[in-house]
C-alpha cells in the first residue's frame, strides 16, 4: 500500500487487492465488471497474472484500487509469493453452483494467511448468483463460513452486475478506514512509504465494521 502527495491536501492512496479462488469461478469477470463494467461471455482461463486499476473517492481522497487476478489452476501456483506481496485486501471467490469451489475456499484462505499480514481485509464472495436454479451452496453456508473465519460475505453476479461494486467498495473502505485511523500520522507509516508498502495495524476486527447486510460476524 502506498500513499502519494503527502502534505499537499491531495493525498492519493494505492491499495493492492488480490482475487483468489478456483479456476472458472468468475474471478476475471468480477475484475472486468469492477474496472470496466464489462462481462466477457467467452472469457478464457487467465494465464499468469493480470491487474486492473480503478479509482474510488473516499472522504474526498483519491484511492486507487489495484486489483490482481491470477489463474486458479494448480500449475500457476509458482506465482504465489509475488502475487500476494503487498496485498492489503482479498476477495476469496467461489461459484455457488459448484460445491467443490466453496469447499476449496478454506485452502485459498490458508494460502492467503501464509503469505499476507493477518490484518488484510478479506471478503468471501459467492459468485454466479444469477444461476439460482442450479445452486449447490446456500447463502446460509456462505454466511456460516464467513462467520467462522471472520470474513465479510456477499453474493455477486458478474453477469448481471449484482453487488460487484459493493463487494470491492466494502473491502476498499475497510482498508481505508484502518489505514486512516491507525497509521496515517505515525512515523512507522512514513518510514514504510519508502519501500512502497505498509503493514496494516493489527488488532482491528474488520468483521465488526458496520456495512449493513453485507457484513458478518458481529461476535
Amino acid at each position: 500500500m502506498a500513499a502519494e502527495g503527502e502534505g499537499g491536501g491531495g493525498e492519493e492512496y494505492l491499495f493492492k487487492i488480490v482475487v483468489i479462488g478456483d479456476s472458472a469461478v468468475g474471478k476475471s469477470n468480477l475484475l472486468s465488471r469492477f474496472a470496466r463494467d464489462e462481462f466477457d461471455h467467452n472469457s478464457k482461463a487467465t494465464i499468469g497474472v493480470e491487474f486492473q486499476t480503478q479509482v474510488v473517492e473516499l472522504d474526498g481522497k483519491e484511492v486507487k484500487a489495484q486489483v490482481w487476478d491470477t489463474a486458479g489452476q494448480e500449475r500457476f501456483r509458482a506465482v504465489t509469493s509475488a502475487y500476494y506481496r503487498g496485498a492489503v485486501g482479498a476477495l476469496i471467490v467461489y461459484d455457488i453452483t459448484r460445491k467443490a469451489t466453496f469447499e476449496n475456499t478454506k485452502r485459498w484462505l490458508e494460502e492467503l494467511n501464509i503469505h499476507c499480514d493477518t490484518a488484510v481485509a478479506k471478503m468471501l464472495v459467492g459468485n454466479k448468483s444469477d444461476l439460482e436454479e442450479i445452486r449447490e451452496v446456500s447463502v446460509e453456508e456462505g454466511k456460516s463460513l464467513a462467520e467462522e473465519e471472520g470474513l465479510f460475505f456477499i453474493e455477486t453476479s458478474a453477469l448481471e452486475s449484482t453487488n460487484v461494486m459493493k463487494a470491492f467498495e466494502i473491502v476498499i473502505r475497510a482498508i481505508y478506514d484502518k489505514v486512516s485511523r491507525k497509521i496515517l500520522n505515525s512515523d512507522s507509516y512514513k518510514a514504510e512509504l519508502s519501500v512502497d508498502r505498509v503493514t496494516l495495524a493489527k488488532g482491528v476486527d474488520l468483521s465488526k465494521q458496520n456495512n449493513g447486510v453485507f457484513s458478518c460476524c458481529s461476535r
